[in-house]
């Protein structure tokens, strides 16, 4: 049985780490590249770098603060925001990215997603889904969460799939940042229908909700931001806590 990952998430604005609660509200959590540091010194799993700003504001991912942070870690590192073309993937991937994260990009253009799994792997390929129900159905939402797609989750799902992606980075919008447990029901449906690892992000706020979507989610990984930058949990002390529950962690 595979281990489960922990994974580090800076959701970065105008080149700071910032948190907010579904998608809006943003707040300063500090420098990227120090938290980046600390987090692969403590023991995180992966990390995840998104430019939340970059395809509302019609701009690339800074290349050059990725390779900062590519610098100072030595996990692991995926790196979303305004990706549009291989050409995009290809200048992360040089600048130190381990893989990147299409959202948006992928909505506008579905053969993106075949286009870049062809040229670099799906191994290096992982498409973020943000989710929310809109009048009881789970629907699929780009630019930050800010504009309905009018695409269901779960066919959307099944079609990222199939044109080649390595990995699902599921958000639930509805539970982001509220910091009362993963979307555990969704994310056990995504997971059971897929074949490739799918990443549950959206609502940690104690050990216990690790547990939660690794046991009843059946999750490959689980993200966090908002709890590990405000140290209300370390990640020594949630891998303690999941060895302890009979969770294999790396």
């Amino acid at each position: 049985m595979l281990t489960k990952r922990i994974i580090a998430c800076l959701d970065v604005r105008d080149g700071r780490t910032v948190k907010g609660v579904q998608f809006e509200s943003l707040r300063d959590m500090g420098d990227p590249v120090e938290l980046a540091a600390c987090y692969a010194t403590e023991g995180a799993d992966e990390l995840v770098f998104l430019d939340i700003s970059a395809t509302q504001e019609k701009r690339k991912t800074f290349a050059e603060l990725v390779k900062k942070i590519a610098r100072a870690i030595d996990i692991p590192f995926t790196v979303g925001g305004g990706i549009s073309s291989p050409g995009d993937v290809r200048l992360l991937l040089q600048n130190g990215a381990d893989k990147v994260s299409i959202n948006s990009g992928a909505l506008s253009d579905p053969q993106l997603i075949k286009d870049i799994s062809r040229e670099f792997g799906s191994q290096c390929l992982v498409v973020a889904i943000d989710t929310k129900k809109e009048a009881g159905v789970d629907m699929v939402f780009s630019h930050g969460g800010a504009r309905p797609t009018g695409r269901n989750t779960f066919d959307w799902v099944k079609q990222i799939e199939n044109l080649g992606a390595g990995e699902i980075l599921l958000t639930s919008i509805d539970h982001d940042g509220t910091r009362n447990g993963f979307a555990t029901g969704l994310t056990k449906k995504i997971s059971t229908m897929v074949n490739i690892p799918v990443i549950a992000s959206g609502g940690a706020g104690t050990c216990q909700h690790f547990t939660e979507i690794f046991e009843d989610g059946k999750a490959d990984a689980a993200l966090a931001a908002g709890i590990f930058h405000e140290r209300l949990i370390t990640i020594p002390q949630l891998k303690t806590f999941l060895r302890e529950h009979k969770i294999d962690v790396r």
